[in-house]
Order: structure tokens, then sequence, then C-alpha cells
């Protein structure tokens, strides 16, 4: 999944070029589950399988997903009589930033998105600072966008 940021809309420029960032397949595989719940009646209880089935992603996969977005408050399970996953909360109320830090880790927009394994301040990468001047800009974003912003683009 790319999280595409363009010049204009964040007044970055690269040279005219559009810069995209990489977030991890387990990202995408999370908003594709969520926005399956968000489009169901509040409280809907669905089958992992049934979502990973609609979505044509791994349930084994997604099964690990749903584990990190339950501790994160995102999703409740259920066990017994109706098994399965419901949201936790109104698709209105989970922030887009919340599903990312959930998926990625609490330490997602402290790394650098391009070369996170080797850059930091000290041994700075070629966008580093760069990155560090839009960050806040991101995260805002991320905080405004709602599951239900995207169930509707997606309509």
């Amino acid at each position: 999944m790319y999280f595409a940021l363009y010049a204009k809309g964040l007044n970055w420029s690269f040279d005219s070029y559009t810069t995209k960032m990489k977030l991890g397949r387990e990202s995408a595989y999370a908003v594709e589950g969520l926005l399956v719940l968000a489009r169901k009646p509040p409280g809907t209880t669905m089958l992992l399988r049934d979502i990973a089935d609609s979505r044509g992603v791994s349930q084994s996969f997604l099964a690990k997903i749903f584990q990190k977005l339950t501790r994160g408050g995102i999703v409740v399970s259920s066990r017994g009589a109706i098994r399965g996953y419901a949201l936790a909360r109104r698709p209105r109320e989970i922030k887009v930033k919340e599903i990312f830090l959930a998926t990625e880790g609490l330490d997602l927009f402290d790394r650098c998105f391009f070369w996170s394994d080797r850059c930091a301040d000290a041994n700075p990468c070629p966008m580093h600072f760069r990155w560090k001047r839009v960050r806040q800009q991101i995260i805002e974003l991320m905080e405004r966008t709602t599951l239900a912003d995207l169930a509707r683009r997606q309509g």
C-alpha cells in the first residue's frame, strides 16, 4: 500500500516529483478488512474467513493483523455462539493513524519512512530532514481521516 504525498497538498517539493512512502502489506490488509466491517451495520460481527474472502486476502495473514487490531482497540473479537470480529467503535471514531500504529508499530512516525533500518539524525539518509519537516502534517492528516472517510471514498 502506498500513501502518496503530493507536493502541492503539503507544500513540499522534491523538484516537482511525486514522493511515495511505502507502508507494509499488513496496513493494506488491515484497511481492507476494516472497510468490510465499516460498511456493515454497527455491532455486526463477522467471521474472519468471510472478511478475508470478501476482499480476496489471505485468512491466515489477516488473522495475525486482526490480533494487532484487537490489541489496538480497533476491533473486538467474540468467541462462542457468535464468533468473529466487530469494530470496537463506530467507523467515524476510528482514525487512520490508529490503524497504522496498530499494524506498523508505535514508532511508525519516529522512524524514517525511506530507509528506516539505517537512518537517524546522527546518520541521516538523503530524505531525512525533508521528512522531518512534513512528518507533523502527515500525522495530522491521518488524525483527521477516519475509517468512515475511507469507506465513503471506496463506496
